[in-house]
C-alpha cells in the first residue's frame, strides 16, 4: 500500500516543483527549465570536486595540483612517493626551475651528525644574537609550521601538528589567534601577534604588555614573538573569524566576546611609523627577553627601505623577517586581495632581501620564506635566494588530511581540519595525524638535505643564486636566479652542522 502511494506522490511532487519554478522569478534557469534546471546548481556546487578528481590533469590545479597533493599524501603515509617513466612536467614553461647538481657531490663522513639523525638541520643563523636578546633562539629545523590560528583550524588539527612538531624538532607558529592549550604539547612555539592583539589584549582590545610577559613567563617553550603586519592572503585587509566558528574556549583564549565576529583590524594601533614599529619591537624584546620578528606580504618597498635605514642607523629592529607570498594562505579573502594584492613570494622576497643587503643587514636578520614552499624544489629555490628558514602551512594541512575543499571559511570543512564543528572534528585522530605530519616534514627535510648534498653542500643555506636556473620564456632560454632577480645572495657564515648542533641556543628539545 505504501509503495502504491509513493508512486502517486512522486509525480505530484515533481508537478508541484515545476509549478513553483515557473511562478518564481529569482532564478532564470529554473523558470525557463522547470525541475531539470535544479541540476545546473547541483553540478555547479560539486564542480570543484568533479574537476579535482575527474577532469583536471596532474599539473593543472591551483593552489596545489594533484601531483603535489599526491606527493604530500604519500610522504605523510610513508607510501611510495616516487614517480616512474620520466617527468610529466613542461620543462619549457615560464618560471620552471632547474637545480644544478655538482659532478661530484658532498659526501658525509661516517661521524657526521646527519648520519645519526638526518632531521638535524638547524638554522645556520641565531634569532636575537646580534641584538643580544636575553634568550636567543636557533631553530633545530629549517622547515617549520607557519602561522595558523586555533579557531581558524580545529583543536585536533592544532594538536596533531604540535605533537608532530615535537617529534621532529620544528617550531609551531600560533597564528594570530594566540597561544591555545593545543599548542602546549611540547614543541617550540613562536607566538604570532596580529592587529587585534588576541590573547594579549585588555578588555578594550588594546595591547597589554603585562599579559604578554605573563604568557611568555608561564610558557617557557615560547621561543620567539612574531609581529604580523600583513599576510599573503589579504594584505592590508584585516581579518574575520565568523561568530559561527567561535566557541567559548576560543573566546576565552583570544579575550573576545561570544556571539560576535572576531575582527582583526587592517592596521596596528600601537604604531604607525617605522620608528614606532621598531620601538614596539624593542619594548617586547626587552620585557620578554625573546627575539622578536615581523611577518608581512610585500607590496610597496619605500617603508622597507626606511626600516633598513633605521636599523642600520640605530642597530635596533626585528631579529627575523617572515616574507609571506601573495599566493595566499589559509585565511579567506576577497578575490581581488587573494589574486592581485601583494607580490608572489619570489618577487617580493627578492626585493626585500636586496634592500637589507644594501645596508649590510643580511647577517643580523633571519629570513623566513612562506608561500607554497613546502616542496623540495621550491624550498631549495628559496634557500638559494637567501631564506634561512621555510614555513609551511597548507602543505602541513594536506599532510593531516586536508583535501583542498576550499571551504575553510564556512565552518564546513569535510575533513575536520578547519572547523569548530565537533562532529566533523571527530574524524581527526591526533595520535595518527601527528605521525602523518611528522612523516611529511621528515621526508621534505630528507629530500632537501639530499639535494643539498647533490649540489656539493652540507647545508641548504650554502645554496647560491647560481645553483638554480629559471626558464625565462624567451626562446626557451634559462637564466640563473642571480640574472633573473638581479642580485647575488650574501654567503651565510657556516662552519658545519656539528657546530650548529652545539649551540647553547639550539631549540627543538633535541640533542645529538
Amino acid at each position: 500500500m505504501n509503495y502504491y502511494y509513493f508512486w502517486l506522490l512522486l509525480p505530484a511532487g515533481i508537478i508541484a516543483l515545476a509549478i513553483r519554478d515557473i511562478l518564481q522569478n529569482r532564478h532564470t534557469i529554473q523558470h525557463n527549465f522547470p525541475v531539470i534546471g535544479h541540476l545546473r546548481y547541483m553540478l555547479e556546487k560539486i564542480g570543484p570536486e568533479i574537476r579535482q578528481y575527474l577532469v583536471a590533469n596532474n599539473r593543472e590545479e591551483l593552489p596545489f595540483n594533484r601531483g603535489e597533493r599526491a606527493w604530500v599524501y604519500a610522504s605523510s603515509k610513508q607510501e611510495n612517493n616516487l614517480q616512474g617513466f620520466g617527468s610529466d612536467q613542461d620543462f619549457n614553461s615560464v618560471g620552471y626551475i632547474f637545480i644544478k647538481h655538482a659532478m661530484l657531490g658532498h659526501r658525509l663522513p661516517e661521524n657526521h651528525p646527519n648520519k645519526k639523525d638526518p632531521s638535524a638541520v638547524p638554522c645556520a643563523k641565531t634569532m636575537g644574537e646580534f641584538h643580544k636578546r636575553k634568550r636567543p633562539y636557533k631553530p633545530f629545523s629549517v622547515i617549520n609550521i607557519s602561522g595558523m590560528s586555533y579557531g581558524s583550524l580545529s583543536a585536533k588539527a592544532i594538536e596533531s601538528m604540535n605533537k608532530g612538531a615535537l617529534k621532529f624538532g620544528c617550531y609551531h607558529n600560533t597564528g594570530e589567534g594566540s597561544l591555545s592549550p593545543y599548542h602546549k604539547y611540547g614543541s617550540d612555539v613562536i607566538v604570532n601577534i596580529g592587529t587585534a592583539y588576541f590573547g594579549v589584549r585588555d578588555e578594550n582590545g588594546n595591547f597589554s604588555m603585562d599579559k604578554l610577559v605573563k604568557m611568555t613567563t608561564d610558557n617557557p617553550f615560547v621561543r620567539a614573538l612574531e609581529l604580523k603586519l600583513s599576510q599573503g592572503a589579504k594584505p592590508g585587509k584585516g581579518g574575520v573569524l565568523p561568530a559561527a566558528k567561535i566557541t567559548q574556549e576560543i573566546a576565552d583564549i583570544r579575550h573576545i566576546l561570544m556571539g560576535k565576529d572576531a575582527i582583526s583590524p587592517a592596521f596596528h594601533s600601537m604604531f604607525s611609523t617605522i620608528p614606532e614599529l621598531v620601538e614596539f619591537i624593542e619594548s617586547m624584546a626587552e620585557n620578554t627577553g625573546l627575539p622578536v620578528g615581523i611577518k608581512s606580504a610585500i607590496g610597496k618597498t619605500e617603508m622597507w627601505e626606511e626600516l633598513a635605514q633605521y636599523m642600520a642607523k640605530t642597530r635596533k629592529g626585528p631579529d627575523f623577517i617572515t616574507v609571506d607570498g601573495g599566493e595566499g594562505g589559509t585565511g579567506a579573502a576577497p578575490h581581488a586581495f587573494a589574486d592581485h594584492v601583494s607580490l608572489p613570494f619570489n618577487f617580493g622576497f627578492a626585493q626585500v632581501y636586496q634592500i637589507f643587503q644594501k645596508y649590510n643587514l643580511t647577517d643580523r636578520v633571519v629570513f623566513i620564506g612562506s608561500g607554497r614552499l613546502g616542496f623540495p624544489e621550491k624550498a631549495m629555490m628559496a634557500f638559494s635566494m637567501g631564506c634561512d628558514l621555510i614555513n609551511v602551512a597548507r602543505e602541513a594541512m594536506l599532510s593531516i588530511g586536508c583535501i583542498q575543499a576550499q571551504v575553510c571559511h564556512t565552518n564546513k570543512c569535510p575533513t575536520g581540519i578547519a572547523t569548530s564543528n565537533k562532529w566533523l572534528q571527530a574524524g581527526v585522530d591526533p595520535s595518527l595525524k601527528s605521525e602523518r605530519f611528522y612523516n611529511y616534514v621528515k621526508t621534505l627535510n630528507k629530500e632537501i638535505l639530499e639535494i643539498s648534498h647533490a649540489c656539493g653542500y652540507e647545508h641548504p643555506a650554502q645554496m647560491t643564486m647560481e645553483d638554480v636556473d629559471m626558464v625565462m620564456g624567451d626562446n626557451n632560454k634559462t637564466a640563473a636566479l642571480s640574472q633573473t632577480f638581479g642580485y647575488q645572495k650574501t654567503p651565510v657564515k657556516f662552519s658545519g652542522v656539528a657546530d650548529l648542533l652545539s649551540s647553547p641556543f639550539l631549540g627543538g628539545g633535541k640533542s645529538i
